[in-house]
């Protein structure tokens, strides 16, 4: 059924065509109108996308952009997207939101943790608009959350960095302590030690989404201690790199990072947000959007863990993850299915039960095998 806001923005663009039908029919008279009122009553649909960073060629921002490219690919002039780069998660990105609604956009997209409370703010003002925030947690009539999930992906990539590490200690670049990273570090955790129970996993906090120059001396500092293996939830190539340099393994985080680390990149953490950006823009000029959350993964192709390195990957681990992937997408396997046991050796999750969506997004413990914690 459609929502109130739904049908509105539907109606919306709908008078928008006939006025501007009208408008050029009653300009040019009804021998030359047709083709140009046609052209007039078409108007593209509004989309901004508001970006931490920028693209540049791997990481969070540039899947986003892929994401977007793919909108423009589907929808050709039947949208017109606005790109607002190197926003910062604070009040200014206020002023950023505010612009693009009052320009006319349907769609406002935050494409960071740190815009939430900023956008939301926004979005009660123009009531007319749809508001869409990634990896967030509220919600009212006119905006909603979407995300990804990557703890599945990161699952995966524990189970090849257990297959693969000869020291059976991991490194884990950290970002910023939300749940959204205790969860990948703990599937990341679990995942390796479903297949090697001596791995461990070193966590090295930044505080930051970004920060190469950190993201760097974290790396150096998880391989110093024996890490042999690194994977990241933060933005840059630095931990690609790093690892690189320094011989040893890494993942690439949201994007493929394998031209910057060719012998290190064992796999890829992805996320497809096109599969979802199109889905957005079909919705609202279908008129039936909706402010549900939405966390997709590996079932709906949102996320996986792909161009895996056939030659440091052994074919064992190969067929165990083509097993486990599978798994996971016909529901036969949950990362959070119990019994899970946390740092402390109590049992979080009894054997049989599973953390509801509602317990993920709001995790905030480690399991057995982290060696870390939290920051205060």
């Amino acid at each position: 059924m459609k929502t109130k806001l739904a049908r509105a923005l539907h109606y919306s663009l709908r008078i928008r065509a006939v006025r501007a039908l009208l408008a050029a029919t009653l300009t040019l008279g009804a021998g030359g109108a047709t083709q140009v009122a046609l052209a007039a009553a078409a108007q593209p649909l509004g989309i901004a996308f508001v970006y931490l960073g920028n693209p540049g060629d791997a990481g969070w921002t540039y899947a986003h952009e892929q994401g977007v490219k793919a909108v423009e690919a589907k929808f050709g002039d039947k949208v017109k997207v606005t790109r607002v780069e190197n926003v910062p998660e604070s009040a200014d990105s206020e002023r950023v939101f505010r612009d693009l609604a009052s320009k006319g956009n349907k769609i406002v997209v935050g494409s960071s943790f740190g815009f939430q409370d900023f956008e939301l703010k926004v979005a009660k003002d123009f009531p007319d608009t749809v508001f869409e925030h990634a990896t967030g947690y509220k919600k009212a009539a006119n905006f909603a959350t979407y995300d990804v999930r990557t703890y599945q992906s990161a699952y995966l990539a524990g189970l090849v960095a257990g297959y693969t590490t000869k020291s059976n200690m991991l490194g884990f670049v950290g970002s910023v302590p939300v749940p959204e990273v205790v969860r990948n570090i703990d599937a990341f955790t679990m995942g390796a030690r479903s297949v090697n129970p001596k791995a461990r996993v070193k966590v090295v906090w930044i505080n930051s989404w970004f920060d190469p120059g950190l993201e760097k001396q974290a790396a150096e500092t998880l391989v110093g201690q024996g890490a042999d293996v690194l994977i990241q939830n933060t933005d840059s190539t630095a931990t690609m790199q790093t690892a690189e340099q320094k011989k040893v393994h890494a993942f690439g985080w949201d994007s493929d990072m394998k031209k910057f680390g060719p012998n290190a990149q064992l796999g890829a953490c992805v996320s497809n947000w096109g599969v979802y950006y199109t889905h957005l823009v079909d919705q609202v000029m279908a008129g039936t959007w909706n402010n549900t959350p939405v966390w997709w993964g590996l079932k709906e192709k949102a996320i996986d863990l792909a161009d895996i390195n056939t030659d440091a990957v052994s074919p064992v681990a190969q067929k165990a993850l083509s097993q486990k992937r599978d798994d996971i997408v016909a529901g036969r396997f949950d990362p959070f299915a119990g019994p899970i046991v946390d740092q402390s050796g109590v049992v979080k999750v009894a054997a049989g039960k599973s953390l509801s969506d509602p317990e993920l997004l709001r995790l905030n413990w480690f399991v057995q095998g982290v060696d870390g914690s939290l920051p205060k």
